[in-house]
């Protein structure tokens, strides 16, 4: 009968232009309002007991079952459903297969829980629909977009007041712009640099004119590269394919045993290229604050002075621990920062920004003239318009939310935020090493920390005396991290992440570890000595001699 019934009242739904202007402007009655109204308050102010009663509550779903659940690729005619009801299904039947990235037990990935205030920021942004390609589809919203880019900049190269006051809303320069995520405000500082390291001259056009064999032409060159350790971004991969230089030129450097770019292997590789007397050319060197593995930060003031040394564009990648600049007590962890060319950092990790927003700064305020675009119908010569210096066409204000957090939060509130990250990482590396079946890898230097199951009487067996049996324990301890980690994603409760990391000192060895990210502030030792107790019950109760019996040696998830 219910089938029936919402049948009738679909049949009632048409897409004429009556019920176009209703839907477009406003809800059908009071009684659809008010059911919107009642999750609308529940997201606006009680965002996290939300996230918590309707996300990610459900007893494990496949990826196979939801793909055929999603199988549909037909649009109807006319509407299928009302709004109100489109939401309660977006609520109640999507959500619950949904990631609570929220959730204190969440300390796998760089996505955690955001104030409840920015939901109200994005929907104030969303609601006024400003794009900042242009001044006249954004006016104010530019303006104070400038104003944004020129309070991080001044956190990251500290200029002085009579800098800002000249750059802070110039119509001839440029602090940087806003992107949509880190690989984007990564690909653009790399696309400044090639272009700078390739820019007119003597009759040639620039390489953003010509072309790459054009450019290796008028500077003698056959091949451009890009160097950074081996621990560095897959997006800068594809900036080396993006820019036409191949992403195979994009050359990994060896790291030491902190996990940071080893300067030895930096300086050979540099004075191998400087050997082939022009043939090869660096287009940038590359540091990294807080690798996306283990957040090691290379040592930014000495790269800094190996590439003013050889004259080339330093590229400080700190999409993840770029905000620690905020913090007075760990802010020298980033020492050196200031000397980078270019400096990227990702608002939607540890600035606690909803998705999508990513920052890119620049020392030099005229460098961004190598990446100008003009279009007649937008962006004229002559136009002070953010659109002509970003890979982005049309964007969202985002800067709006970044600026008004700001203010709410101050620097020392996000200073606290980075410091329970930092602080709790070190305090759960120490946990860590008291258990007797748990090994620390890779010690936190900011709020990421890798680490794996190494049960006890492995450990005994692994500093044996017989050397045969070394490579099928390590092969053991692989399998009990992988299966450890897959076991406790699909229970739902907790989640850390893991990776495979070549270690230092021992060449081909390859082993896997669990990753875990501490950004969430509502994450205590408490929950963390759960999860670790929850691994520890994962492989007692699973795992022993069975778990390596031939025929179960094929077991993996498919997510």
């Amino acid at each position: 009968m219910q089938q029936e019934n919402t049948h009738e009242r679909n049949k009632e739904l048409v897409a004429d232009w009556q019920a176009l202007m209703r839907t477009f402007i406003c809800p059908d009655n009071d009684v659809s309002q008010s059911r919107l109204v009642k999750y609308m308050q529940q997201i606006l102010f009680g965002l996290q007991d939300f996230l918590k009663k309707h996300v990610g509550i459900t007893e494990e779903t496949s990826l196979k079952d939801l793909v055929k659940a999603y199988s549909d690729s037909h649009i109807n005619e006319n509407p299928e459903k009302k709004l109100t009801d489109v939401i309660t299904d977006l609520i109640e039947d999507v959500a619950p297969h949904a990631v609570n990235v929220a959730s204190p037990y969440f300390v796998g990935h760089m996505t955690s829980a955001i104030p409840f205030f920015m939901v109200h920021l994005k929907t104030i942004v969303a609601a006024l629909n400003q794009n900042v390609v242009k001044l006249e589809t954004s006016k104010v919203f530019s303006v104070v977009e400038r104003q944004v880019l020129a309070k991080i900049h001044r956190l990251i190269y500290r200029k002085s007041d009579d800098f800002y006051i000249r750059h802070i809303q110039s119509t001839d320069t440029a602090l940087g712009c806003f992107t949509e995520d880190g690989t984007l405000a990564n690909i653009t500082a790399l696309w400044v640099a090639r272009n700078a390291a390739l820019a007119p001259k003597n009759g040639f056009d620039g390489v953003e004119s010509e072309g790459i064999p054009a450019a290796f032409q008028a500077y003698g060159m056959e091949r451009a590269v890009i160097l950074v350790s081996r621990l560095g971004h897959f997006s800068l991969k594809k900036a080396g394919g993006l820019l036409g230089i191949g992403n195979r030129n994009v050359l990994a450097v060896d790291v030491d045993h902190n996990n940071r770019i080893d300067l030895k292997c930096l300086n050979k590789t540099i004075r191998e290229i400087n050997k082939t007397e022009g043939k090869t050319r660096i287009i940038a060197i590359i540091g990294i604050a807080g690798t996306t593995e283990t957040g090691s930060i290379d040592p930014l003031r000495q790269l800094g002075e190996i590439c003013a040394e050889h004259g080339v564009h330093y590229h400080v990648d700190a999409v993840w621990g770029g905000p620690t600049v905020l913090s007075d007590k760990y802010k020298h962890l980033l020492k050196g920062i200031e000397l980078a060319d270019s400096v990227t950092i990702d608002g939607h990790k540890q600035f606690y920004m909803p998705m999508s927003c990513g920052m890119v700064y620049f020392k030099d305020p005229k460098i961004m003239d190598t990446v100008i675009y003009h279009a007649n119908y937008v962006n004229r010569p002559g136009s002070v318009d953010l659109g002509i210096k970003s890979l982005a066409g049309s964007r969202e204000a985002n800067s709006i939310i970044l600026d008004c957090a700001l203010k709410i939060m101050g620097r020392r509130g996000y200073a606290l935020l980075l410091e329970h990250g930092i602080e709790t990482a070190r305090e759960f590396a120490r946990e860590i090493q008291q258990r007797p079946d748990f090994e620390l890898i890779t010690p936190p230097e900011l709020n990421i920390l890798t680490y794996r199951l190494f049960p006890s009487h492995l450990k005994k067996k692994l500093s044996g005396k017989d050397p045969a049996r070394i490579p099928h324990i390590r092969e053991r301890l692989n399998e009990i991290n992988r299966r450890v980690q897959i076991l406790q994603r699909e229970r739902g409760k907790s989640f850390v992440s893991r990776t495979t990391l070549k270690m230092d000192g021992r060449p081909g060895e390859d082993i896997v570890v669990l990753r875990c990210v501490i950004m969430n502030p509502m994450t205590s030792m408490k929950i963390l000595r759960e999860v670790l107790d929850e691994q520890e019950e994962i492989y007692r109760n699973f795992f022993g001699e069975f778990a390596f019996l031939p025929e179960n040696r094929g077991y993996e998830s498919s997510f």
